[in-house]
């Protein structure tokens, strides 16, 4: 890799599978799809979320990620609108109607896949942390001689892409069949949402507490 411009090609590889391996916003979206719509809706729901690491690859290759990392109207902007969307997904599922969740036990709840998409998207890019990780973590993979800068970010971030898609995946897989056989008792599913519901009022309040 190193005629690519990028140094400590497997130090970076192991680092971003400790950063997949650590529960955030993106893994408790997938996981929330999962047990509310089975398997396929967090398998849809983990593109999702690849798709926004792809816009922040793209950003911090081309300098946009710097911009909004060191403007503190466009950090507290993003921040603001990350942790209420978040906050928003949470209280919809704390709050959903109990019978509709039992009703979920024989048959999931068909929000149309599109929209399970972009919001997975949405919850990515409003995420600052995600932002300045970009920004902080991959230039220290980049050489300082390096003649294509961008080419460098640019694979930087298709690999950490691809890395992310598999991992998620695989955790859209594993909330899918559990919830699968949760599914026989409708009332433990009930509480499956209300706690992955917490969750993300949880994370949502903390992203809104993040200084820039």
């Amino acid at each position: 890799m190193e005629q690519f411009g990028i140094i400590h090609f497997g130090l970076f590889c192991l680092a971003v599978m400790l950063l997949n391996a650590t529960p955030g916003p993106d893994t408790a979206y997938i996981v929330g799809r999962s047990i509310a719509q089975g398997r396929t809706a967090g398998l849809i729901s983990a593109l999702g979320i690849s798709v926004g690491c792809l816009f922040h690859a793209f950003a911090s290759a081309f300098g946009l990620t710097a911009i909004i990392a060191t403007s503190a109207l466009a950090f507290t902007i993003i921040k603001l609108a990350g942790g209420a969307y978040l906050i928003y997904l949470g209280v919809r599922m704390l709050f959903s109607k109990p019978a509709v969740l039992i009703a979920r036990s024989t048959e999931p709840e068909r929000r149309p896949l599109q929209k399970i998409f972009w919001q997975a998207v949405l919850t990515n890019i409003l995420n600052p942390k995600v932002v300045l990780f970009f920004l902080s973590f991959f230039p220290q993979f980049v050489s300082t001689d390096a003649n294509h800068k961008t080419s460098a970010f640019l694979l930087l971030g298709a690999t950490f892409v691809l890395m992310s898609t598999l991992w998620n995946s695989g955790t859209a897989f594993l909330a899918g069949t559990l919830a699968r056989r949760a599914s026989q008792n409708p009332r433990y599913k009930l509480w499956l949402e209300r706690f992955v519901g917490t969750a993300f009022v949880g994370l949502g309040i903390k992203l809104l507490l993040t200084k820039q």
